[in-house]
C-alpha cells in the first residue's frame, strides 16, 4: 500500500464519539457523494478507497440507521482503479440537515459553523476531508507534500481556516476544476497527521524523515569536507609554484629562518592543509606556531613571488 493508503487505513479504525462522527461524516458525504433520484431518493457514495467506504457505511448506520447497498466497479481509464460504491437509503434531507450541509436555503457550499465549533469536531472534519480527497507523499520520496482536493474556493478557505486553528499553515491552488489545499513543510505535515489522530503513520513519517534528514546532513558535511580538501590542495599548489619562482631567482638563501622553515615544510608536505602543516611543524621541529602566524609567512612568500612577476613584465 502507498503511504496515503496506510494513513487512511489507520484513520478508518479510529473510534469517534457522536458529534465527532457527525463532523467527519459532514466532510465524507459532501466530498464523496451525490444525491440520486429514482423510485427512491438516496445518497450515492463513490470512493477509490475500501477503508473509506467501510468508514462511511459504519458511521451512517450507527448515526442515521440507513439501509445500504454496496457495489464495486472498475474505472474506465488507464489505471482502471476500483470504485467502492454505496447507495444509502433514508431521509436524505434530514441527513444532510444533521450534517450541516442543507438548510432552508438549500444545499450549502460548506457545512454550518456549528459542525466544527468544537476543536475535536474540527479535527474530525479534517480527518474526514483527508480520507475523502487527501493524499500525502511518502517521507522517503524527494519532497514533502500533503494535499486535499476540494470542489471550490469556499470550501478550501474553510479548510485553511480550520488548519490555521491548529497552527498548521496551508495554501491553495486551482487545478483541473478543483481547488487544492496543500502543506509543504515536513514539520507541519507531521502536525497535521498528529491533529487527525494518525499516530502510527505519524511515527513512520517521523522515522523516515529523521533518517532522510540525517542522511542529507551527512552528505552536506561530506561535501563541505571535500570542498575544504580541494581548497587546501589548490592553495598548496599555488604556494609550491610561488616557491619555485623564488628558487628560480635564487632568493631562498636570502630569506629569514622562519620563511625557510615554511618553504621546507610545504615542500615536504605538498598536499597538507594549514592545520596539518602546523601539526607537522610541531612534530618535526618542536616549534608551536599559530594558524595565523604560519599563514602570514606564506602571505609574505606570495607577495615576494607577485613582485617578481611584476618585474618580469
Amino acid at each position: 500500500m502507498s503511504f496515503t493508503q496506510d494513513v487512511k487505513q489507520e484513520l478508518s479504525l479510529y473510534h469517534l464519539v457522536h458529534d465527532e462522527q457527525i463532523a467527519q461524516l459532514s466532510a465524507l458525504i459532501q466530498m464523496t457523494s451525490s444525491i440520486a433520484i429514482g423510485s427512491r431518493t438516496y445518497l450515492l457514495v463513490k470512493t477509490e478507497n475500501a477503508a473509506v467506504s467501510r468508514t462511511i457505511l459504519r458511521s451512517m448506520k450507527e448515526v442515521f440507521h440507513v439501509e445500504a447497498d454496496a457495489f464495486v466497479q472498475r474505472k474506465m481509464n488507464l489505471k482502471k482503479n476500483l470504485i467502492y460504491g454505496l447507495r444509502l437509503y433514508g431521509d436524505v434531507t434530514k441527513i444532510l440537515e444533521r450534517l450541516g450541509l442543507y438548510s432552508n436555503r438549500g444545499l450549502l457550499d460548506k457545512p454550518l459553523a456549528k459542525i466544527v465549533s468544537k476543536d475535536q469536531c474540527a479535527k474530525a472534519y479534517l480527518m474526514g476531508a483527508f480520507m475523502a480527497e487527501g493524499s500525502v507523499n511518502s517521507p522517503k520520496t524527494s519532497n514533502y507534500h500533503l494535499e486535499i482536493k476540494l470542489k471550490d474556493q469556499t470550501l478550501a478557505d474553510m479548510v485553511i481556516e480550520l488548519l490555521d486553528r491548529f497552527q498548521i499553515p496551508a495554501k491553495s491552488i486551482a487545478r483541473r476544476q478543483k481547488v487544492i489545499v496543500y502543506i509543504k513543510a515536513a514539520e507541519k505535515i507531521a502536525d497535521f497527521l498528529r491533529c487527525i489522530g494518525a499516530t502510527q503513520t505519524l511515527f513512520q513519517f517521523e522515522d523516515a524523515r529523521i533518517s532522510r534528514d540525517m542522511s542529507n546532513a551527512v552528505t552536506r558535511l561530506n561535501n563541505v569536507d571535500l570542498a575544504n580538501v580541494v581548497r587546501s590542495v589548490e592553495a598548496a599548489n599555488k604556494q609550491l609554484k610561488e616557491i619555485e619562482k623564488l628558487e628560480k631567482y635564487q632568493l631562498i638563501d636570502k630569506l629569514d629562518d622562519k620563511l625557510k622553515d615554511a618553504i621546507e615544510l610545504r615542500k615536504r608536505h605538498p598536499e597538507a592543509s594549514l592545520v596539518e602543516l602546523i601539526e607537522h611543524y610541531r612534530n618535526e621541529k618542536g616549534v608551536i606556531v599559530s594558524k595565523s602566524g604560519l599563514n602570514h609567512r606564506y602571505t609574505k612568500i606570495h607577495e615576494m613571488a607577485m613582485k617578481l612577476g611584476e618585474e618580469d613584465e
